[in-house]
């Protein structure tokens, strides 16, 4: 932010990203399950908190993605969406594209934190960001000619990635001097490791991301959104946020209209406000029409209509009926599970934007319960706090 939060603000911001992480949560026992009916068997009318179990997606309703997870887990939405809130913790609120995608591949690949299903983009995304940056390492061996001998450039090339990976620019001469001294005393060789380390620096790409439309595209934008929230650098942040995990132009479209309107939400206002500033974003303006026309609440029929699965011309007219007719945050997160297919994508807007109108407690608010059901919840909420109050 470019001002410090009122205190009603940060209330609001804490609620709303609250919000994600519990819609999440309430989802995961039956994500993925593409049949309402099944859903409404197993689940009735409260299908949220549900363990993960293989037998709800009996006779090919479905797909099982989460085995070994428990009540109050959440998605691997939710996993990348800590990365973010990480990364944005460490740099006080401002994002770093470098710092981002490191985190995201240290979590997500080999010996990584995440132990849990791994979609499209996230695979796509690692192999990435393993090719972009060894077409960095070759073009710096390259820029380095012959002066070294193949034991020196492997060895300088161990020395810098650990800095490559968490710094940029300028920034990079002194410490790599430093670690390269350790084993090279000769300034010549230090000064082709700092030379080296600078050709790879400039060689990596900030799109690193799959050519994707799904729903990992906004899931990640609720902490985004907070931080910058009456910046005017909102919408280029967002971009280069999306594109990390999502290099596609249509992605980052949708990604624009649910930017407007958690920001309007964020800021305050009521949701036919926002819907209607975040508007002129939509890729598909007819469709976003449709789902807020269609009444009364029903998500069977919208699902129906407009899709369950995790691309995001189905996913987002979805989530628009479900704002603009829900009249609670458990009614919302309800009607998110019942309609089916890709509930935890959705949940990512869902949760955060009917956090950030109702709140937290109270008939319409976050059920105080259910934010005891999320696991880790209190290094989670904290985290949260200290999020908006750095900015």
């Amino acid at each position: 932010m470019t001002s410090k939060p009122s205190t009603s603000q940060q209330a609001r911001l804490v609620n709303a990203l609250a919000g994600g992480w519990v819609a999440d949560a309430a989802a995961l026992g039956l994500h993925w399950v593409y049949s309402s009916q099944r859903i409404a068997e197993v689940g009735g009318s409260a299908p949220e908190f549900l363990p993960p179990k293989a037998e709800y997606y009996a006779h090919g309703v479905g797909y099982f993605a989460h085995e070994g997870k428990v009540v109050g887990d959440v998605s691997h939405y939710g996993a990348a969406t800590a990365v973010l809130t990480e990364s944005l913790l460490f740099r006080e609120g401002r994002f770093g594209v470098r710092d981002y995608q490191r985190r995201f591949r240290d979590y997500f690949g080999p010996g990584g934190g995440w132990c849990g299903y791994i979609d499209n983009p996230t695979r796509i995304t690692l192999a990435n960001l393993d090719r972009i940056e060894q077409e960095a390492i070759d073009q710096g061996l390259s820029d380095a000619g012959s002066s070294l001998n193949e034991e020196q450039r492997r060895i300088l090339v161990q020395k810098v990635l650990p800095y490559t990976r968490r710094m940029s620019g300028d920034s990079l001469a002194d410490p790599i001097r430093r670690a390269i001294s350790l084993t090279y005393t000769e300034e010549d060789v230090q000064e082709a490791g700092v030379q080296l380390a600078l050709a790879i620096d400039r060689h990596l790409r900030a799109d690193s991301g799959a050519d994707d439309q799904q729903l990992p595209a906004v899931s990640k934008l609720p902490p985004l959104v907070a931080c910058y929230l009456d910046d005017p650098e909102l919408m280029e942040v967002v971009e280069s946020a999306v594109r990390v995990t999502n290099h596609n132009d249509r992605a980052v479209a949708w990604a624009r209209y649910c930017t407007r309107l958690l920001a309007a939400l964020f800021q305050g206002e009521g949701i036919e406000t926002a819907l209607e500033k975040a508007g002129p974003e939509a890729p598909d303006r007819e469709a976003i029409r449709r789902a807020q026309q269609l009444a009364p609440l029903n998500p069977v029929t919208v699902g129906d209509q407009f899709g369950r699965t995790c691309y995001l011309h189905e996913a987002v007219p979805v989530i628009v009926h479900i704002l603009t007719h829900a009249e609670s945050f458990a009614e919302a997160v309800r009607a998110n599970i019942l309609c089916g297919g890709d509930s935890c994508g959705r949940a990512w807007i869902i949760g955060p934007a009917m956090a950030a109108i109702h709140g937290a407690g109270g008939v319409r608010g976050i059920p105080l319960s259910w934010l005891a059901q999320v696991n880790d919840a209190a290094a989670i909420f904290s985290d949260i706090e200290n999020l908006v109050a750095e900015d």
